[in-house]
């Protein structure tokens, strides 16, 4: 028999952090939905600054780290937990102590001035691969280093990349060697923003603030090759793909608190004599939404107990990544339509999770990219479709 039940520790973990939420973060609500109809910063960097020391006071600094970075090293699976429960409010806050798993990669040195500021958020990264002409097909990047004596020359044009306004270095992807291709002709490079690259903000419908980043014949020490010369798009594979469960993992929160919302919502709202919990509509709504959360978290723990596990998780990450995606999108949609006009309003942060969460099915691989992703991998046999525990 399989079980499915969390320790205690487990429990005790979730049940903290859901405290945290609740209680510390969730009380911004109301400011964040305020300063948005204004056009400020959803948070002033004080109480931003100030939430994240009550978060490191309680423990929950570098939940994935390792120990010896000073992390807690909880592992994938409560990782994913813990990013469920921070999905349950849209105030832009993030447990800290963490890095990029690719920058655990590096040399002593590049650990000394990259890694470890990170992770004592002392620094700010950004992961730089899409562009204007390569957002799904990543393999098709122009961006180019060249040679130069001990020194790479950077030219090109990164597109849509999160932080990248805020961030002081960047991770960047370039062609180094066009006759190779993605296998053996792309290199990682980090590089800080004073050696010359810029970034310019980019308006969306929602409150994620993606960057373009310029490179103009920037110059980067050879030093600061991230990993072997050629071998990047091996890299920006493991960054996404290590990743790609959280993504599902903050929706389901988010998809679990709007849904505990339209429920409250419609024990209250009387209409033709009824509240509109009696009506068949409402509940078909809220059932279907119920089965698909509980569908995609599944998916999502899986993807995340192979990972902590050693197995290859790829395959299950992408299923959880479209399942989650699509199931939040249909879950808000849902509870808009349940609060009716006022869930309309922004009043209410029903329409603010309407336009962020439409995000989820294009960045991290879009929805058909899971989808042939999928199909590749049962056609070719790098997945079966009577596999159990990868």
């Amino acid at each position: 028999m399989i079980d499915f039940s969390l320790s205690d520790e487990q429990r005790m973990v979730r049940d903290t952090v859901r405290d945290f939420i609740e209680k510390e973060v969730m009380p911004f609500e109301p400011q964040v939905l305020r300063n948005e109809r204004q056009g400020l910063p959803a948070l002033e960097p004080g109480q931003l600054k100030d939430l994240q020391n009550k978060a490191k006071a309680a423990g929950f600094w570098g939940i994935g780290t390792p120990e010896e970075y000073g992390g807690t090293d909880l592992g994938a699976v409560m990782t994913s937990i813990v990013a469920m429960e921070g999905g349950r409010t849209f105030v832009p806050f993030r447990f800290g102590g963490t890095a990029d798993n690719i920058l655990y990669g590096g040399n002593e040195e590049q650990k000394k001035e990259y890694l470890i500021p990170t992770i004592n958020g002392e620094r700010r990264s950004c992961f730089a691969i899409t562009e204007p002409g390569a957002g799904s097909d990543a393999a098709n990047i122009r961006t180019r280093a060249v040679h130069d004596g001990d020194d790479w020359i950077i030219t090109g044009e990164k597109i849509f990349i999160t932080n990248g306004n805020e961030a002081d270095f960047v991770m960047v992807f370039a062609v180094t060697d066009p006759e190779k291709g993605a296998e053996g002709g792309i290199t990682c490079f980090l590089v800080d923003r004073e050696m010359g690259w810029t970034s310019q903000p980019i308006a969306t419908m929602g409150e994620w603030g993606p960057a373009a980043l310029n490179f103009d014949n920037v110059r980067v020490p050879g030093k600061n090759v991230l990993g072997e010369v050629g071998w990047g798009f091996k890299l920006a594979m493991q960054w996404i793909g290590n990743g790609r469960y959280l993504i599902p993992s903050g929706a389901i929160g988010a998809a679990e608190r709007l849904l505990e919302m339209a429920i409250e919502h419609a024990k209250n709202r009387q209409s033709m004599g009824h509240v509109i919990a009696d009506y068949q509509a409402i509940q078909w709504h809220i059932a279907d939404s119920h089965i698909e959360i509980e569908q995609a978290k599944w998916l999502t723990l899986y993807a995340a107990w192979l990972l902590e596990n050693n197995k290859d998780n790829r395959h299950a990450a992408s299923i959880a990544k479209l399942t989650g995606s699509v199931m939040a999108n249909k879950v808000v949609d849902r509870v808009l339509q349940i609060h009716g006009g006022m869930g309309y309003t922004k009043e209410l942060p029903i329409e603010r999770w309407y336009r962020e969460l439409r995000l989820l099915r294009i960045f991290e691989g879009t929805d058909e990219i899971q989808k042939r992703t999928i199909a590749r991998n049962l056609i070719k046999g790098y997945a079966k479709v009577s596999d159990i525990g990868g």
